[in-house]
């Protein structure tokens, strides 16, 4: 039999609790949001943040005073990628005389707002300036690195993912390297530009980008052999880009081509979408979308835009927002599909990212795992509540590199912990200052979007005391029985 343990059976506890509440006026503030149930996300960036991904959008900065644009990409989208303001020509057009305000005039907007960047694209064949068209050879290849170190390192800290390599294959049905006169500095030139963008800015997803890649063909097959390369060597590459452009038809095994390079162990990224308009764009928007959501290591999505009247496919009006910057049925076909969506662990690739904050909801209560009355002091209690997204909420995973996670408090800053190192069911779950200790690690396996979460010291789980529903359920250890009480999505909340 399930019990509360004797230390949280004191008489009057909760109410002593409610008093302390009501004394610093906090009892209506949680009243009123413990009352109403999490709604539907309203915007795209909102609601593929709470699958634990990012849904963002291509920005110029000629066009950042436009106030119809500018309130469009800042309201919908939670990734932003400029268009042209870090590519070659824009960052370098003398030799090693570097121009980054452009694209500061884009990472700042950004930033300023609360969002992420991705940075495209360090090398490409075109746009390239002019006196690096009239390179050749180990004079071209020097410069390319240097490119590559100076700009990655300039924005490094401040981008999510560098296009490091963009377009690099040939669309001859056969696979082929493009004959660029960057390919013709050796075929090893993609390594050593991953290369150096890895030494230059650590932290940056580092990822391959191109087009006519979306189903499996001979081209995308080319990148499929290189990216498993790489994956062989060594050679530091976390992620590719597909980009997307696409008519009025979507290949049939756009997702599943998704899927075979996420199985060779990088992420995916759709980054430059865009579909022709006719009859059945908002339902390729729609399909695009849930193509990503079942993936586990697609990060997001990113339009190559904001408004028809922005893209560079004149005529095609390819966007969500039409010249206007109205809605248009292929941005409701997104919004609904990303919140219908399931979190498939908010990390890319089932695990955990461990720069994130996340709620953890019971599957089988919807409830959040929440420090009972917002409480800082070591022992007290976990419970869960109504969701809310309140700091005593949010929870980060703290790698201890050996497989398990310290689960931290945002409010806190005190650690998910097995009282009194108790081996027992129904030993109870409090938060305690980190201690490095057996009972505060906690091994993470996620499975059809939801992780459960085993103590390393007892093998147990972490469950809803008796499959309980109620707000301000014990959450205590258990013998690990795949119960729905036993299951939390996490949801990236920031």
């Amino acid at each position: 039999m399930r019990t509360t343990p004797a230390h949280l059976r004191r008489p009057g506890w909760r109410r002593q609790a409610s008093a302390l509440l009501a004394t610093t006026g906090l009892v209506a503030t949680m009243a009123v949001a413990l009352a109403n149930p999490a709604q539907a996300a309203s915007t795209l960036g909102a609601s593929a943040a709470e699958k634990g991904r990012y849904f963002g959008t291509a920005i110029a900065a000629g066009r950042l005073s436009d106030s119809t644009y500018s309130s469009i990409a800042n309201r919908e989208f939670n990734m932003i990628t400029a268009e042209n303001e870090m590519k070659w020509d824009a960052t370098e057009p003398s030799q090693n005389s570097f121009s980054y305000s452009r694209g500061d005039q884009i990472a700042n907007w950004a930033r300023n707002n609360g969002k992420q960047v991705r940075g495209h694209a360090l090398l490409w064949h075109a746009q390239m300036p002019g006196w690096a068209q009239n390179l050749s050879g180990s004079a071209l290849r020097n410069a390319a690195i240097n490119h590559v170190t100076k700009v990655a390192t300039y924005y490094r800290g401040k981008i999510h993912s560098w296009d490091v390599v963009n377009e690099a294959f040939a669309d001859d049905g056969r696979g082929s390297r493009r004959d660029s006169s960057l390919q013709r500095t050796g075929n090893d030139w993609i390594e050593a530009a991953f290369r150096a963008a890895r030494a230059a800015d650590p932290g940056a997803k580092l990822c391959y980008n191109d087009y006519n890649t979306d189903g499996i063909n001979a081209k995308s097959t080319g990148v499929y052999n290189m990216v498993r390369d790489f994956k062989s060597r060594g050679v530091p590459i976390d992620c590719v880009g597909f980009q997307s452009h696409l008519g009025t038809g979507l290949p049939g095994d756009y997702q599943a081509n998704l899927q075979r390079f996420a199985d060779l162990g990088v992420d995916v990224q759709i980054t430059e979408l865009d579909i022709e308009q006719g009859g059945n764009q908002a339902n390729m928007y729609a399909a695009v979308t849930n193509a990503c959501l079942a993936v586990a290591r697609c990060n997001g999505i990113t339009v190559w835009g904001v408004r028809d009247s922005d893209s560079w496919r004149t005529g095609a009006n390819p966007l969500l927002f039409d010249s206007s910057g109205n809605k248009k049925a292929a941005y409701t076909s997104v919004l609904n599909a990303l919140n219908a969506g399931s979190n498939n662990g908010g990390g890319g690739d089932g695990s955990i990212d461990t720069s994130a904050w996340y709620v953890l909801l019971n599957r089988n209560s919807g409830k959040a795992l929440d420090v009972y009355n917002l409480a800082t002091n070591d022992g007290a209690r976990i419970t869960q509540w109504s969701r809310n997204n309140g700091n005593q909420q949010q929870w980060q995973f703290v790698s201890t590199g050996d497989g398990y996670y310290e689960i931290r408090s945002r409010l806190s800053g005190k650690n998910l912990d097995v009282y009194a190192k108790s081996t027992a069911d129904g030993a109870a779950i409090v938060q305690w200052s980190d201690n490095n200790g057996t009972n505060q690690q906690w091994r993470a396996t996620v499975s059809g979007g939801y992780a459960t979460l085993i103590s390393r010291l007892s093998g147990k789980a972490l469950e809803v005391q008796g499959a309980s529903t109620a707000d301000g359920a014990n959450i205590v250890q258990y013998s690990s029985w795949n119960g729905a009480n036993q299951q939390w999505q996490l949801v990236k909340v920031g």
